[in-house]
């Protein structure tokens, strides 16, 4: 489900991965049962793609991590935070537009 540069975050990696990062994180809370998570998956591995060096983007199956989706708060799915600097700077929940991600990755990614 995943795309070639769309990394998995877990309760295990999470603090590592995402809190710990040097750059900008965008991260998709998901479920296999979500009709609107699947259909935000393409965008997400775009973004992957796009972004690869500047950024990290990826997914928390929600089912299976509970314990960072409690932590952070996520009630309704799909949710996507993006981290910088370890803290949340954007939340979007619900279906949002590619360009939506790419506007605020932008201005974390490039300092603002």
């Amino acid at each position: 489900m995943a795309g070639t540069n769309t990394l998995e975050f877990t309760d295990a990696n999470f603090d590592e991965e995402v809190i710990g990062s040097d750059v900008p994180v965008l991260v998709d809370f998901w479920a296999a049962w979500c009709g609107p998570c699947k259909a935000l998956t393409p965008t997400i591995n775009e973004l992957a793609d796009q972004y690869s060096g500047k950024a990290k983007i990826g997914k928390v199956d929600t089912d299976a991590n509970r314990n960072v989706s409690v932590s952070y708060q996520v009630s309704a799915i799909p949710t996507v935070l993006l981290f910088k600097g370890g803290e949340i700077v954007e939340k979007f929940v619900g279906l949002r537009s590619k360009a939506d991600f790419e506007k605020a990755l932008d201005a974390a990614v490039g300092g603002g």
